[in-house]
């Protein structure tokens, strides 16, 4: 085993996002629909501990989801 088994990350991918009043949200139902502020062929994007490392697409067969990555995002030197 190594020793980088343990070390834990936290990774989010992200489909899009919305803002919509709260009002609005408490009055949805199960199957509501939400906008996203994107398009079906935009790009996912891959953050690990709170920073965009990759972009890719998400896939679907059947019941299963996964992530094609198709890019690695530079990390910008400051």
């Amino acid at each position: 085993m190594s020793v980088l088994d343990e070390i834990m990350i936290d990774m989010s991918i992200v489909l899009g996002s919305a803002e919509i009043p709260i009002r609005q949200m408490l009055k949805m139902s199960r199957g509501a629909m939400i906008p996203l502020d994107c398009g079906q062929d935009d790009p996912s994007l891959v953050y690990v501990n709170g920073e965009l490392v990759a972009r890719g697409r998400i896939l679907v067969d059947g019941e299963n989801m996964s992530l094609e990555i198709s890019e690695l995002v530079k990390k910008s030197r400051n």
